[in-house]
């Protein structure tokens, strides 16, 4: 098969990682993927590589920073460009902002191109456009979110739901059952390994007799504080602990805790030295709230976790909270600081407890939850959707 696959993210943020892991995938499968992601920097012309196998073009935008996400009509532009004269079998959209849904849409109209739609946030109203702090920006977003993220998914051809939430919205929303596939994140496990914790503090810097508490990337303002609250807590019961903020954390934390002091911040990492950081810590924690916005995703840092072999302590939340109980890879709580707090300190008190969810969370992350096994089942899914294609 030749599969265009357009994100509406920057190069190396959020949802470009799951469909670069997919395209990987399908493409070690001998499928030729092609991905279409934002530049950083980038305001005009296009750069091609190549990722393990996937051609990557990342595509220029006119908006600065941040607001590299996914609006810019000149991006969406420049992508048809590209595709147009290059023979693809399916496109899948990876969430349906404009720069991500107009190629896609291109494809399909143009050329009757089955288009899947990949759904791993909940964007519009309920979702996490209810965490934006500008009551303005909130109400202006909210139906073009909700637009967006419900009106051309009626008329796709398949959908890929991160998780149980999404996939009934799909279900509600028309889509046959047969036509929505139900698509977790994977894990990395050749990039991403168990290893010795004191090897890795010290090849890092960092204390080798804290306990190390991690979380990795960006986060909601809610959960910022929900996660200073409770390591506050957690503080104060194991004055050795310190919070591990791994990678770009788009919140300064550090300031809304009693000790700013017990807070290491990373700043941006590339993918090795993650990997590094995640074996040093004694545990991962998600403390988030029990929000539209959360129960709507699945967060990729859950599989790193896993992949490190590190146990977890997180809200109970959705799928997350679900997956996390019923594997025994950590501990849930409510979405209290209380609880969340009691919950860590529970783990950190038990080193043979902890250790052996961090054991579970690995054969997890080489089995099922790997990005292999979650790659063929994308791939069955294809098929199938080809199939229902040439039917009608």
């Amino acid at each position: 098969m030749r599969i265009a696959m357009p994100v509406f993210n920057i190069i190396g943020k959020g949802t470009f990682w799951r469909a670069l892991a997919l395209g990987q995938v399908l493409a070690g499968k001998g499928h030729a993927v092609t991905l279409l992601a934002t530049s950083p920097h980038r305001r005009r012309g296009y750069r091609r590589t190549e990722r393990r196998g996937v051609t990557v073009i990342e595509t220029p935008d006119l908006l600065p920073g941040s607001l590299r996400s996914g609006w810019d009509l000149w991006n969406a532009l420049v992508r048809i460009g590209y595709l147009r004269g290059r023979a693809f079998d399916l496109v899948h959209a990876f969430e349906n902002r404009p720069v991500a849904l107009l190629p896609a849409l291109y494809l399909h109209r143009s050329r009757g191109i089955p288009l899947i739609s990949d759904w791993c946030d909940w964007f519009g109203r309920g979702g996490s456009v209810e965490e934006r702090p500008n009551p303005l920006l909130r109400a202006v977003l909210r139906p073009v979110e909700t637009f967006l993220e419900e009106v051309p998914r009626r008329r796709a051809d398949g959908v890929t739901a991160i998780n149980s939430l999404l996939q009934r919205k799909a279900e509600s929303l028309g889509i046959p059952p047969e036509r929505i596939l139900l698509l977790p994140n994977g894990s990395n496990v050749e990039e991403i390994r168990p290893g010795d914790r004191e090897e890795a503090r010290r090849q890092l810097g960092l204390p080798p007799e804290a306990r190390l508490i991690a979380y990795t990337g960006a986060i909601f303002a809610r959960d910022a504080r929900l996660m200073a609250e409770a390591f506050d807590r957690i503080h104060a019961a194991r004055p050795e602990s310190r919070l591990l903020l791994v990678g770009y954390c788009n919140i300064a934390v550090e300031e809304m805790v009693r000790t700013p002091e017990a807070v290491i911040r990373t700043g941006p990492v590339d993918y090795a030295t993650l990997a590094r950081y995640l074996v040093a810590c004694d545990l991962g924690w998600l403390p988030l709230r029990d929000s539209g916005a959360n129960r709507g995703r699945f967060p990729l840092k859950l599989n790193d976790f896993m992949a490190a072999g590190r146990a977890v302590v997180a809200s109970d939340v959705g799928d997350l909270g679900d997956l996390v109980r019923e594997e025994g890879i950590g501990l849930v709580a409510p979405d209290r600081a209380d609880a969340l707090a009691q919950a860590v300190l529970d783990l950190l008190a038990d080193d043979a407890r902890r250790a052996a969810m961090g054991r579970r969370a690995r054969r997890l992350a080489e089995g099922r939850l790997s990005w292999p096994a979650v790659g063929s089942k994308l791939e069955g899914f294809y098929q199938n959707i080809l199939a229902l294609a040439e039917r009608t």
